[in-house]
C-alpha cells in the first residue's frame, strides 16, 4: 500500500537557517547552500531516494547515472520550491518573472459564477500557483493535508504572514466537505491535488506512466456532485528565477451518471498529469511507491 502518511520533512532551525540568508543575501545564495542539503537528502533519505530513482529509472526509462543526477536535482528542486514559497509570500525583494499560460480559461470559470474546481498534483509548485491565483480576483479556497509539524507551521506563518487564500484544511471528521460545499454554493473556486491519498479513503484506478495507479476519488466526486467546471493547473520552474503557470481549457462534465463523470474526469486529470512528469520530470515531488497497490 502508499506508504505516505500525508506529512513533510523538515525543522524550525533549517528554515531559520534559509531565510536568514534570504533575508541578507538573497535568493542565489540560499540556492547555493541549498546544494548541500539537497546533497544531504541524496545520501541519507534511502526510502525516498529509492521511489524517486525507481521512477526515473523504471518509468521514463533513465540509464542508472542519468537517473541518479536526475534525483539529486528532484531534491534540489524541492528545496527551491520551498525558499520561492518564502521569498514571494514575505516580500523579500526578489528578481522573479511569471508567465501565464490559460489564464483566460480561469477568467471563463469566474465569469460563469458558478464555482469551480481546480485540480493538481504535487508537481511543481502548488503554494506558487495559489498565490498567483489572485490575479482572478474571487475567493480562492486551497483545500490540503495538515501536514506540516506544528512549529514548522507556525515559524512559516510568522514569517509570510496568514496565506493570502483560505485555506481549508483535510479533517478526520469530514468537516472539510461542507466547507468546500459552503465555498462551491457562493460562486468560489476550490483548489485541491489529486494525485494523493491516505490509507482508508476510497481511490479510482488509472494507467499513468505504464503501470495501474491509485488517484483519490474525493476531488471526482466533488465535481460531480456539484457539476462545477472544472481546469487542471500547474505552475512550474522553468529556471531559477521564472515560473510558468499553466491553466487547462475549461471542462463541463454533464453525464448524470457520476461514475461516467468521474472516469472522464481522472482520465483527462491523468492526461494533463502525465504530459507534465514527462516535460518537468525532475519537479514530481513523489517520495514514495505511487504504484504498489
Amino acid at each position: 500500500m502508499p506508504s505516505w502518511q500525508g506529512k513533510s520533512k523538515g525543522s524550525p532551525l533549517g528554515y531559520r537557517i534559509f531565510v536568514s540568508v534570504l533575508k541578507n543575501f538573497g535568493v542565489k545564495p540560499a540556492y547555493f547552500l541549498l546544494r548541500f542539503v539537497a546533497f544531504h537528502y541524496f545520501l541519507f533519505s534511502y526510502k525516498s531516494s529509492k521511489s524517486t530513482y525507481d521512477y526515473f529509472h523504471k518509468k521514463l526509462g533513465y540509464s542508472k547515472v542519468r537517473s541518479l543526477f536526475k534525483l539529486y536535482q528532484n531534491y534540489h528542486f524541492f528545496g527551491q520550491t520551498l525558499i520561492d514559497k518564502v521569498v514571494l509570500m514575505s516580500g523579500i525583494h526578489n528578481r522573479f518573472t511569471f508567465e501565464f499560460d490559460g489564464e483566460d480559461n480561469l477568467k471563463k470559470i469566474v465569469a460563469l459564477k458558478r464555482g469551480g474546481l481546480l485540480l493538481s498534483s504535487h508537481i511543481g509548485n502548488w503554494e506558487i500557483a495559489g498565490h498567483l491565483l489572485k490575479r482572478l480576483d474571487t475567493r480562492i479556497n486551497v483545500v490540503m493535508f495538515d501536514g506540516e509539524h506544528q512549529k514548522i507551521k507556525e515559524y512559516i506563518t510568522g514569517v509570510t504572514g496568514e496565506r493570502s487564500v483560505n485555506v481549508i484544511v483535510i479533517k478526520n471528521d469530514l468537516s472539510h466537505i461542507y466547507a468546500i460545499s459552503d465555498a462551491l454554493a457562493n460562486n468560489e473556486l476550490v483548489c485541491m491535488h489529486a494525485d494523493r491519498f491516505l490509507e482508508g479513503n476510497k481511490t479510482l484506478t488509472s494507467n499513468f506512466l505504464g503501470e495501474e495507479a491509485r488517484f483519490p476519488m474525493g476531488p471526482f466526486v466533488l465535481a460531480a456532485k456539484f457539476k462545477v467546471p472544472v481546469s487542471y493547473v500547474f505552475a512550474m520552474k522553468e529556471n531559477s528565477l521564472h515560473y510558468h503557470l499553466f491553466g487547462s481549457e475549461m471542462k463541463e462534465y454533464t453525464n448524470p451518471d457520476k461514475n461516467i463523470v468521474m472516469q472522464e474526469m481522472l482520465h483527462d486529470f491523468v492526461t494533463e498529469m502525465e504530459e507534465k512528469v514527462k516535460r518537468y520530470p525532475e519537479q514530481w515531488y513523489n517520495y514514495y511507491n505511487f504504484w504498489q497497490q
